[in-house]
């Protein structure tokens, strides 16, 4: 049995499975909402707060391992670990809990997520385009099969973007749509540079992955926009339903309350990248970073060709829990 922890800037994953005739079975899966990347693009540092709700959340992911004979475990910090400047005092006060954690790239990163992503669709000549908008950063890959053409990891997320566009708070709809205009307007810069390397290598399809579309979906449905995806039509069209709701602290159908924070935010990153890229339609992904590691464990190098263990962090031992 194996479990992967995805720690990620806004949520905190463990995922346990075991191979069980030739095919992977989840065992367990529970997420925290910990936010751990709140105010790092700003101060450069994981805030107390947030450096206790990471502790605590630790502790409960341990005490579930611990319910089941795992063999091995993989704890990976992502874009928050990466910009904080007392990230070494997490690592240091998770591994007195009896959790290793390893920090990876961006690009390390976006391997994982493709590799997760692809584990629940046909193994197909589709070129895929495939996206993960996290808190901190944004994971861009296309690929076909296992080739990866493109892999790359740019600073644009929802908890960053709420930090830089959203912190003040409004009541007011049309300063919260200036809002979003300007928080639009940088997400494009951020990816706009990607744009032509994107064209050229070709997609059939785009694919999404992360609790920010899964939000941005729920909602789009609840509009009757479609089932499992996100239209750029879509997001265009409900901009000013969204700001009014969120300025009037009311109910959106399909928005959980402890997302409602990261509506705007992640409205602003969407559309940024669907605009930069030329995409009209966003396919949900069930399945990201957190399978992607576990198919990993369970598999290893010698059937997937898509990574290699020397480039990616050691596993740990079950010994060291």
């Amino acid at each position: 049995m194996y479990a992967c922890i995805d720690l990620g800037s806004n949520s905190f994953h463990l995922l346990i499975g075991e191979w069980e005739e030739g095919r992977i079975r989840i065992v367990e899966r529970c997420s925290e909402k910990v936010q751990l990347g709140e105010a790092v693009v700003t101060t450069g540092l994981i805030s107390d707060a947030a450096f206790e709700r990471g502790l605590a959340c630790l502790e409960n992911f341990r005490a579930l391992m611990r319910l089941h004979p795992i063999r091995q475990y993989w704890a990976l910090g992502t874009n928050a670990f990466r910009l904080a400047r007392n990230t070494p005092d997490l690592l240091a006060a998770a591994s007195n809990l009896g959790i290793r954690i390893s920090v990876i790239s961006g690009v390390q990163e976006a391997v994982l997520i493709y590799a997760g992503v692809i584990t629940s669709l046909p193994l197909n000549n589709e070129r895929r385009l495939v996206i993960d908008i996290g808190g901190g950063s944004t994971e861009i890959i296309a690929g076909r099969r296992h080739e990866r053409i493109i892999t790359e990891s740019l600073p644009a997320g929802t908890v960053a973007w709420r930090d830089r566009f959203f912190h003040r708070g409004s009541s007011d709809a049309k300063e919260l749509e200036a809002c979003m205009d300007a928080g639009l307007d940088a997400a494009v810069a951020v990816f706009e540079p990607m744009a032509a390397a994107v064209a050229r290598a070709g997609w059939d399809r785009a694919y999404a992955s992360s609790g920010t579309v899964k939000m941005l979906k729920y909602i789009c449905e609840n509009q009757g926009y479609g089932e499992n995806r996100i239209t750029a039509t879509a997001l265009s069209e409900l901009k000013g339903m969204l700001a009014a709701g969120i300025a009037a602290g009311s109910p959106l159908a399909g928005l959980k309350e402890d997302r409602r924070e990261l509506l705007l935010p992640g409205w602003c990153v969407a559309s940024a990248l669907m605009q930069a890229f030329g995409v009209e339609m966003l396919n949900f992904s069930v399945t990201a970073l957190r399978e992607g590691m576990l198919d990993f464990l369970v598999r290893n190098e010698k059937t997937m060709p898509i990574m290699r263990a020397s480039s990616l962090p050691a596993v740990n031992r079950v010994g060291s829990l």
